[in-house]
């Protein structure tokens, strides 16, 4: 039994999966917010379910890219219930999440602004590549270079800056990850690991003396 939770791009979601099939799911679309919506959300996931806490074996959560503030929430909150529990918590990569429900050659693509995205390729699940920040040029390289210019799947929030590349382009311009592709791949991803935010580039906002601020993405 395994809880899967997403914030760390435009939604607040979690999701209930059982061997494999989903209990229960929801989602909110949002871009702040996720702290004060999470916890509600979690329980109104679980009474749907049927599920008391004692009843998960694991808890899987976004970790990245993303709003700072955002995945710091879901990490946090997981965290805390996972050591309440004593359950295992898994991180997951949102890259990996928004390419978990798609066959074949998968690029993840989440706009990033100031002319980046976020990139990951992936086939049948397994990574062809680190996730990486990149200007939109080196992406359309890298995205010419493994897919030949041939299918795929373009995925996430910047998959139409890519889209031309492709000649044969499935687009899925997801803003947020399925909470139940987050519990399957944290049902898979190895025990004992302590979940840390992944952090592609340094914050957009600066504080007083030029220190980055909380926020970015």
């Amino acid at each position: 039994m395994v809880l899967g939770i997403d914030t760390c791009l435009e939604a607040c979601s979690a999701a209930v999966l059982d061997g494999g099939v989903v209990r229960a799911a929801q989602s909110l679309p949002m871009a702040r917010g996720h702290q004060e919506a999470l916890a509600p959300l979690v329980a109104r996931v679980a009474a749907e379910a049927g599920l008391a806490f004692a009843d998960l074996d694991r808890i899987g959560v976004t970790v990245g890219p993303g709003s700072f503030t955002g995945l710091r929430v879901g990490l946090a909150f997981a965290k805390g219930l996972g050591a309440a529990l004593g359950r295992p918590v898994a991180g997951v990569g949102a890259l990996a999440a928004l390419a978990e429900p798609h066959p074949g050659l998968v690029f993840s693509v989440i706009d990033a602004r100031r002319e980046q995205v976020y990139l990951q390729a992936f086939s049948d699940g397994r990574p062809l590549m680190a996730p990486d920040a990149l200007d939109l040029a080196t992406a359309a390289a890298r995205v010419a270079e493994l897919s030949g210019g041939g299918a795929a799947t373009l995925t996430g929030s910047g998959a139409a800056l890519l889209a031309d590349l492709l000649f044969e382009a499935k687009i899925d311009p997801a803003t947020a990850c399925d909470p139940a592709a987050v519990a399957r791949l944290a049902r898979q991803a190895p025990a004992g690991a302590t979940p840390r935010p992944l952090y592609l580039r340094a914050p957009d906002a600066r504080l007083p003396g030029g220190r980055p601020g909380p926020e970015a993405a």
